[in-house]
């Protein structure tokens, strides 16, 4: 539920509200607007007593959220959530473009990558260290070496760097290097890496898993959100359905649906989500009509060479050509691409 407090309630009735909600078994989460606080009591409502809330110093009203995610939910905060980390802004009429190699494979590759990215305008670079592959013989990534590039890389161009973590275990080791935590489609359920993520001082970029619906998608948000994160990136990177044209269904239509149903930012993962190269550009300006809050694209300097995932990555002179089409379609649409200034 959502205890709306007045324009008046000091800091002491928020205090009181809050030991209050806390004595009947409830979490207590404080949200500070503009105009307005509210504390949103997640847990099992049906406790005794939640009616005499209503009659608590400096309270307004008290609503149900009906929406099965809670925090996440708008019914709790109407405003759009910014996440920011480093060079990385999405939200809010941010379009962060999160670019560059599907893993990291080599000093010269990644830095390369930095480079050019930024150059294009990228606002942060992308790049795995930890690749949970579907066949075991896969190149499964350089961990913590690539890491270490990935920081290395940050350190030459200044990019925010966003990598994938696959294990609990790992949280901690990555975040000495990211910047913003991927969760990958695989992991979107893996509930006890939620919560680890939950508890990360670092940003969290999360994936729809390929057979997830919305509402299950928004509940795994949840998780990191009751952890303790606020700062949580929803990435729609495309579906399983009965088409084989494509590697996935990218629906572009979970743009505006979700950001009607929840605060958080909504990137778009154009490169999984048709794993065609010469699909990925049309896709990623789509996006950016469609509303998305972000892109997240793969870019490789020899595609062609890859280790993973070359065919539906861009090289340098593809990617700085969308770039160039994508700024057009921001500024059409009154928004900002790229990094922070």
């Amino acid at each position: 539920m959502i205890i709306v407090m007045k324009h008046t309630a000091s800091e002491e009735d928020i205090e009181t509200m809050i030991r209050e909600v806390e004595a009947k078994g409830l979490k207590a989460n404080v949200i500070r607007g503009t105009e307005r606080t509210v504390i949103a009591a997640v847990g099992e409502e049906r406790v005794a007593g939640i009616g005499s809330l209503e009659s608590g110093p400096g309270v307004d009203e008290v609503l149900p959220i009906v929406a099965p995610y809670k925090l996440a939910s708008r019914e709790l905060k109407p405003e759009s959530t910014t996440v920011r980390a480093g060079t990385l802004a999405v939200g809010n009429g941010n379009i962060g473009v999160i670019a560059g190699p599907c893993s990291v494979e080599s000093e010269e590759q990644i830095v390369s990558a930095a480079h050019a990215v930024k150059d294009a305008g990228a606002s942060a670079l992308r790049g795995g260290a930890f690749k949970p592959r579907t066949s075991p013989y896969s190149f499964q990534g350089l961990k913590e070496e690539g890491l270490k590039l990935l920081a290395e890389a940050r350190n030459q161009t200044d990019l925010a760097v966003v990598t994938e973590v696959v294990s609990p275990d790992d949280v901690d080791l990555v975040s000495e290097y990211a910047d913003v935590l991927q969760i990958g489609a695989r992991n979107m359920q893996n509930y006890r890496l939620l919560e680890a993520t939950g508890k990360s001082p670092r940003a969290v970029l999360l994936k729809r898993g390929p057979s997830a619906t919305i509402d299950e998608w928004l509940l795994a948000a949840e998780y990191i959100l009751d952890s303790g994160n606020p700062n949580v990136i929803l990435c729609e990177r495309g579906i399983r359905t009965f088409e084989t044209h494509t590697r996935f269904t990218l629906p572009l239509a979970s743009v505006p649906y979700v950001q009607q149903r929840t605060h958080l930012p909504v990137v778009i993962d154009p490169s999984h989500g048709t794993g065609h190269t010469y699909l990925v550009p049309a896709m990623a300006r789509a996006a950016i009509a469609a509303g998305a809050d972000g892109l997240i694209v793969e870019v490789h300097p020899s595609p062609e060479q890859a280790a993973s995932d070359g065919y539906q990555s861009l090289n340098f002179s593809q990617f700085d050509e969308m770039m160039c089409a994508c700024a057009i379609i921001a500024g059409a649409v009154e928004r900002q691409l790229g990094s922070l200034s």
